[in-house]
């Protein structure tokens, strides 16, 4: 694959002032079909930014005889661990991506299977036997968790269900029980494929976008591995954007380039499971969101088509990676950014 980077107009502002600590991205990625040798993916028109992922799908039953199938939306795995927290755009719902579908442009009601574990161990039964969420990071979980009895709380500590945690929360210092679960979730429905028609599918949700306070593989005047060597890597950022990256650390005094770091993951590489396997028409554009940002990701045949959008189309495209997106967004704060 050729490794296609594209660089916006550098804007020099003031670095970020904040610390330099970072949250990971989820990654999300698109619909799941069963197993299905008889509906194919006609279309697949994919947008994506910071502030929305949205897809739209056509399928195509080209048999005489309809077709029953599953579709299934699988969200992130959720990591209940209060040292690593994740980029959640909906904090406190078990729908934290805000999920919506439509089906023919009707709304659809899909059912959300949720399970979690601890261990590798399915630990669902005994969070619901205490009425505790399965959503480890919405402060209803944390306040069923402060009601357990002590030798449950005592039980799930050994188990590595819960932990405890210290942080300040505006009082003081305080030390509580904390999720320490990973919560799986899946939407999913039954659709029906009517023969040798046409279906349309169209879902979207807000990205989980990571971040860090500064640009996190350059620092000093120079490149730093091994970050530099795996973002090169992971997002193909080529002579271009790099230049950018040292303009901006040249231009300011601290020496740090005057950007902080957002990152987007989708998952391209599930799925196939239509008729030939291939995407007839695939189409992705992917947003930036201001022409002052820089953007770097690989793909081949890449055109831009505004003045923050960039486009790839294909036929008869089938996914051989995943999609990771760099952002980096000037800041008009002040600091080294360090």
């Amino acid at each position: 694959m050729l490794r296609t980077v594209l660089t916006a107009a550098l804007a020099i502002m003031a670095a970020p002032a904040f610390a330099n600590d970072s949250v990971a991205e989820l990654g999300t990625g698109g619909l799941i079909l069963s197993r299905s040798d008889a509906v194919a993916m006609q279309s697949e028109d994919l947008f994506i930014s910071p502030e929305k992922v949205t897809v739209d799908y056509v399928f195509r039953n080209n048999t005489d005889k309809d077709v029953s199938s599953i579709v299934a939306f699988p969200m992130p795995d959720i990591e209940g661990d209060p040292n690593e927290m994740p980029a959640i755009p909906e904090a406190q719902s078990d729908n934290f991506l805000g999920f919506e579908v439509t089906i023919d442009g009707v709304d659809a009601k899909p059912q959300l299977e949720q399970r979690a574990f601890a261990l590798g161990i399915d630990i669902t039964a005994d969070l619901k036997a205490q009425n505790v969420p399965l959503y480890p990071f919405g402060d209803a979980a944390k306040a069923a968790l402060a009601k357990l009895p002590k030798d449950v709380t005592k039980d799930w500590e050994d188990r590595g269900i819960i932990i405890e945690d210290t942080a300040d929360d505006g009082s003081g210092m305080q030390t509580a029980y904390v999720p320490f679960w990973q919560l799986r979730s899946t939407y999913w429905w039954r659709s029906t494929f009517p023969a040798n028609k046409e279906v349309h599918v169209s879902h979207r949700y807000k990205p989980s976008v990571g971040g860090t306070s500064s640009v996190s593989f350059f620092s000093e005047g120079q490149f730093r591995d091994p970050q530099y060597s795996a973002y090169k890597t992971r997002y193909c950022m080529d002579g271009a954007f790099e230049n950018a990256v040292r303009k901006a650390a040249r231009e300011n005094p601290d020496g740090y380039p005057k950007y902080y770091e957002s990152r987007i993951a989708y998952i391209l590489t599930t799925g196939g499971n239509w008729a030939s396997g291939t995407i007839g028409n695939f189409k992705l554009t992917i947003d930036k969101s201001s022409p002052k940002n820089l953007v770097s990701f690989c793909g081949d045949n890449v055109k831009k088509v505004g003045p923050t959008t960039f486009e790839i189309t294909a036929k008869d495209f089938y996914p051989e990676r995943d999609i990771d997106i760099l952002l980096l967004e000037p800041s008009d704060n002040g600091g080294n950014g360090g």
